[in-house]
């Protein structure tokens, strides 16, 4: 199997990595956290010294980033791809970042006859670790198909959604939809409670017919125990959604809904709730909903 590079150890890529080894890919690993980096070396991977070094040993380098400025300052900074990468290799941007930064790293990495792909994923860190995360791809489909292999290792689907930056606009969308739908089952909760009525048994009498959704069933249980941990953080919802406003106000589509919940995760991160789970939401309907 061909060896593959990976920068990015943090807590969806350092599952993801493992489970790359695991199928028998060669790696060679780069992260700052020298824990995690300490951890991968551990279990048979080789250790790069920057990205750059990354990038020099393997022509398959994944990117697994919190947003687009890590992603930039990786593949253009001081020791960073860019400077390693041979022509012919491919990049895969694994990191859920803007579309437009994604189609601007791709350019200029193509004059140097450098491929990219941009593949963000769902699903979170259980996902991550089970190998079952959706992988939504930019890109050229000649250089997916090249990959598609070490991506059915990290995900239970793998969806071409069309040229450079497409994969973070899908990404993007899933992310508003998510969003709103935790909103929106908090509100519904929150209005049951205050009528009166157990919102377990709304969720149990609700789930199988038209309001039904995977979000319902994966983030009602968890409130229902106030079980907040991540999952996926508040902090970085609110990211993805800064980027969903910036897409929106790039192209042209206005945004109010994705607006509003963008407002509420903002409260709950001065509140000091940034780093649960995003079905905490339900704090910020629970706070206002006293007030009344």
């Amino acid at each position: 199997m061909e060896k593959i590079g990976f920068v990015g150890l943090g807590v969806m890529g350092k599952p993801m990595s493992k489970n790359l080894l695991k199928a028998g890919y060669p790696l060679v690993v780069y992260d700052l956290n020298q824990e995690a980096l300490n951890e991968l070396v551990g279990m048979g991977a080789e250790r790069g010294y920057s990205p750059k070094d990354v990038a020099e040993k393997t022509r398959i380098i994944i990117t697994m980033l919190p947003d687009s400025p890590q992603v930039k300052e990786v593949v253009f900074g001081k020791d960073g791809i860019i400077e390693g990468v041979k022509e012919g290799s491919i990049l895969l941007d694994m990191s859920s970042i803007a579309p437009l930064i994604s189609r601007e790293i791709a350019c200029k990495l193509g004059e140097k006859r450098v491929r990219m792909l941009d593949a963000p994923v769902s699903g979170g860190e259980p996902k991550a670790i089970d190998g079952t995360l959706a992988i939504m791809v930019g890109g050229e489909e000649d250089d997916l198909a090249e990959v598609s292999k070490i991506l059915k290792v990290l995900g239970g689907s793998v969806v071409y959604c069309g040229k450079i930056g497409a994969g973070n606009v899908t990404k993007l969308a899933n992310q508003v939809i998510v969003a709103v739908n935790i909103a929106a089952m908090s509100e519904a909760f929150v209005l049951a409670a205050k009528a009166g009525v157990d919102p377990e048994v709304v969720y149990n009498a609700i789930r199988g017919g038209l309001a039904g959704s995977t979000v319902l069933d994966a983030k009602a249980p968890l409130v229902f125990i106030r079980k907040f941990d991540p999952g996926f953080r508040i902090k970085l919802h609110i990211k993805d959604l800064n980027n969903v406003m910036k897409t929106g106000n790039e192209v042209g589509s206005p945004l109010p809904l994705t607006h509003t919940v963008l407002e509420m995760m903002e409260h709950l991160k001065v509140d000091g709730y940034e780093n649960e789970d995003h079905s905490a939401l339900i704090r910020y309907y629970e706070k206002i909903s006293s007030k009344g």
